[in-house]
């Protein structure tokens, strides 16, 4: 019985990063540069994606705000490709937002890309003045389990705060 790696994945020649040979890195933030493909399964499953190496801008001072980013979510029929989400990620870099935001718009960005059933955005931000700040935002398809899934998660969420490695 043939596998579902064994039948070639549709939607994938609409990339335009993927196997490009050429990157062109953003200089600013461009959520143009979101590309999604068919998700490969119809049940239930999580993607996780952790960026150790997150940085934004503070939009006052213009100094750089480093962060390990948390992005999960469970799809429905698409998925993000990872290249694009890299330069997505990197046209932050010269982005000012402050850290609240920064997790916002991410999420927000992803939900009217993807659509997908759940979506929850943790950034672990790096102290600067002697504070850190760990924005976390989450989404659930309203009127289905991932709406309950997100009010679940939102509770519960630094309940049992996780351990923090990046400081």
């Amino acid at each position: 019985m043939p596998s579902s790696a064994d039948k070639p994945r549709q939607g994938l020649e609409k990339l335009t990063l993927l196997g490009s040979g050429k990157t062109a890195y953003p200089s600013a933030y461009d959520p143009s540069v979101l590309e999604a493909v068919p998700s490969p399964a119809k049940q239930d499953y999580w993607v996780k994606f952790n960026c150790p190496e997150f940085t934004s801008l503070c939009p006052k001072t213009g100094q750089p705000d480093f962060a390990t980013l948390t992005i999960s979510y469970v799809p429905d029929k698409l998925i993000v490709e990872s290249k694009s989400l890299k330069l997505y990620l990197f046209g932050f870099r010269n982005h000012g937002a402050f850290h609240e935001d920064v997790v916002n718009i991410i999420r927000e960005d992803l939900t009217n890309l993807l659509a997908p059933r759940y979506i929850e955005v943790w950034g672990k931000f790096l102290p600067r003045g002697g504070l850190s700040i760990d924005p976390y935002t989450n989404w659930g398809k309203p009127r289905t389990k991932y709406a309950e899934l997100a009010d679940f998660r939102f509770k519960m969420h630094d309940l049992y705060p996780e351990k923090v490695d990046n400081r």
